[in-house]
């Protein structure tokens, strides 16, 4: 019976994608509302994935700063903090100004660089502005605040304890047994990394993105940044920068950032033209971005981008601007009036953007579900999606790129929405939605494989092929075409105790998104589980990978291995192109190169034409 009420169900939503529209007004139409008109027993999330709590105003000021205010989380628990004990640290005199650090078992460490003045007050939706050189010595031994988000759920207690509009800062690792007194005969290469989180949360100073041990290890300087995030980031009112806020304003940030590293790197001992930029998730959509923007081409070498979700589609113009006139209608203000906007509290802000957050602009784009925030195409600086650009060579092609997925992406996506089992009739609703009239062909392929009548599994399995893995393959395999240089990976390893981290706890046994990071960073301990020995091996071959990349643009150059892998006995990773039968490393403890996983089904993905 269920396979009758399927196709009543497709023809129904046939006849409502035929009409054009669901309602007469497209801009208020809500997405949940929607669905459970046309299945009343759908079973979805009401709320966005991260919610709103209560906050309180603190004045925060900084030596050798401007006072400014605090968002500060009510909690019993401390800030989020470093161990430093109180260790001395080197002197670096940068172009803004003489900074202290501190030295730790690891690594010299400098915390809370500002690489660009606040933007608060009147520069709240503005690009960023060069640092004002301090007098004095920066204290840079203790990490400043995040960028303004709120969080709860399965994530909240990786959420930042204290989070401030003033939160333009970067984090610097250098090896421990390099001399920032002295001039370095051979400077070292620089692996700067975009962390993720949705472009609504996360911070550069997440103890699991400790970059202590990746400095050490790839004898490497690691730079680690924050980016302003939802509405602060990426609000757009207007078309004119000077009256409305016109987004994209994370991404400049990063920009200033990297600007800011080409500037100052050398005197923490980094060379400026030896700079890797490395994200994941939301930091790989940012990578890309950085790939396809012109103006960031002398910024950096070459570029590694971890789970890149590549066919979630960035917001057209149009969408960018319905989502500010909703944003705009949460706080009384006119999307007109900046000055309105520019007088809200940063708790109003937020209070906002989360309710936007719940509401799906194009309810023919069910995708933005999983972005409702974020970069969008502004014609100038973004000028189309990321797939499109990497499909038709519209990147910087002549960058060596190390690309790769976890094996299960879509776990956390798709348990993440749906909390409660999902029938086959209501996962034809969500797949209607997203893929229209390919419908029928993608559940032909599907749902023979899935028996389950909890249909979320193949659901995850969907995302993980459309989403992550295939347009990465589809991308990856353009630029071989067009002569570029990748290397593809699959991280398929799940931690021995089954425990997880990101405390995302419907993701026992699974590789799902994000798995690798603990690996990566050496940080499991950080992230709530403990590595066994074999596990601790693929830390050290993913190090080594990582770290031979950004020495030399080439993941398996033995020669440069050679230099901190010595004990390390690494399979060879080929470059990814058609006469090697497109392999791709298989990141698992016993780590090898392998046919491209899934092959079969990305060549279903890429005949259908709809990345």
């Amino acid at each position: 019976m269920e396979s009758w009420h399927c196709l009543l169900l497709l023809c129904t939503l046939s006849l409502v994608l035929a009409s054009g529209g669901v309602t007469k007004n497209d801009d208020d139409i809500d997405l949940v509302s929607f669905l459970r008109s046309i299945y009343p027993g759908l079973l979805v999330r009401d709320e966005p994935f991260i919610i709103s709590r209560d906050f309180e105003i603190k004045s925060l000021k900084e030596p050798g700063r401007p006072k400014v205010l605090s968002i500060t989380e009510q909690t019993k628990d401390k800030p989020v903090s470093w161990d430093t004990n109180g260790a001395p640290g080197p002197v670096v005199l940068t172009k803004d100004g003489q900074i202290k650090g501190v030295t730790v078992e690891k690594a010299h460490i400098f915390y809370g660089i500002p690489y660009a003045d606040p933007p608060v007050g009147a520069y709240r939706w503005k690009s960023p502005r060069p640092v004002t050189p301090w007098q004095g010595v920066y204290d840079a031994s203790f990490p400043r605040a995040a960028c303004v988000q709120a969080c709860s759920g399965p994530i909240a207690e990786e959420c930042p304890r204290i989070v401030s509009e003033d939160c333009l800062y970067l984090n610097i690792f250098v090896p421990v047994d390099v001399n920032l007194s002295a001039p370095l005969q051979s400077p070292l290469p620089v692996m700067v990394w975009i962390h993720g989180g949705d472009f609504i949360a996360g911070s550069a100073s997440k103890p699991l993105y400790d970059g202590r041990f990746i400095s050490n290890f790839t004898r490497t300087v690691v730079v680690n940044m924050e980016y302003r995030l939802g509405a602060f980031g990426f609000l757009v009112s207007g078309k004119d920068p000077h009256t409305s806020a016109a987004g994209n304003y994370g991404i400049l940030d990063q920009q200033a950032a990297l600007l800011w590293v080409q500037r100052n790197i050398a005197m923490f001992g980094g060379d400026p033209s030896k700079v890797t930029i490395f994200g994941e998730s939301a930091g790989a959509q940012s990578v890309s971005l950085h790939l396809m923007i012109q103006s960031s081409k002398p910024l950096f070498k070459q570029a590694v981008l971890q789970s890149l979700p590549f066919s979630i589609p960035l917001k057209t113009r149009h969408d960018a601007l319905k989502l500010g006139k909703d944003f705009a209608k949460q706080t009384n203000c006119s999307v007109s009036n900046i000055v309105c906007l520019l007088s809200l509290t940063p708790q109003a802000v937020l209070a906002a953007q989360m309710k936007t957050s719940s509401k799906i602009v194009n309810p023919f784009r069910f995708l933005e579900v999983f972005e409702t925030w974020g970069p969008y195409i502004d014609g100038e600086l973004i000028k189309e999606q990321a797939v499109t650009a990497f499909q038709k060579g519209h990147w910087q092609k002549e960058k060596p790129v190390l690309l790769g997925t976890t094996s299960e992406e879509g776990v956390i996506f798709v348990y993440g929405v749906f909390n409660k089992p999902v029938s086959a009739v209501e996962s034809t609703v969500y797949i209607t939605a997203i893929f229209k009239q390919h419908t029928l062909r993608i559940l032909h392929k599907y749902l023979p494989l899935y028996r389950d009548a909890d249909r979320r599994d193949m659901l995850a399995q969907i995302v993980t092929d459309y989403v992550f893995l295939c347009p990465s393959r589809r991308s990856a395999r353009a630029g071989t075409t067009a002569g570029s240089a990748v290397w593809m990976y699959v991280f398929d390893h799940v931690a021995s105790d089954h425990r997880v981290w990101s405390g995302l706890t419907f993701c026992y046994h699974h590789a799902c998104h994000g798995a690798e990071l603990p690996f990566l960073f050496d940080s499991a301990s950080v992230a709530n589980f403990t590595l066994t020995l074999p596990e601790k091996l693929l830390s050290n071959r993913m190090l080594c990978y990582w770290g031979a990349f950004a020495h030399t643009g080439d993941p398996s150059s033995r020669a440069q291995q050679t230099t901190f892998c010595r004990e390390q006995r690494l399979p060879v990773w080929p470059r990814y192109s058609d006469t090697s039968g497109w392999l791709v490393m298989n990141l698992t403890v016993r780590s090898h190169a392998q046919v491209g996983t899934r092959s079969h089904m990305c060549d279903f993905w890429d005949k259908l034409g709809i990345y």
